[in-house]
């Protein structure tokens, strides 16, 4: 399994162990992380799994994602990507996953 860490815009970490094949949104939702909300279900017709992710493992966001991400409430960075867009695979051992700063 490979280990994720997710990074609170606090600075507030938990690192999980994810199950290769699911997506990091699905990894998130089964160890209750917050900032993850996920309400389309990972069909990438929302953006409510945004997250920042500074790591080429990942690769590209397709350019629906790109599209969906300019839907995004939170900033959208050169790093930003839909978390139910990425797929774990063991060469994704040791990710960090940034989440935004909620707005308000």
């Amino acid at each position: 399994m490979a280990k994720i860490t997710f990074v609170q815009p606090d600075g507030a970490s938990q690192t999980v162990e994810a199950r290769e094949g699911d997506s990091i949104m699905q990894t998130a939702l089964a160890h209750s992380i917050d900032g993850i909300f996920a309400e389309c279900g990972g069909a990438m017709m929302c953006a409510t799994c945004h997250c920042y992710i500074d790591d080429d493992r990942t690769g590209s966001a397709s350019e629906g994602e790109q599209d969906m991400l300019e839907c995004a409430e939170d900033e959208v960075r050169d790093t930003s990507r839909l978390s139910c867009q990425i797929t774990v695979t063991e060469g994704l051992d040791g990710l960090i996953v940034h989440l935004p700063v909620p707005v308000e």
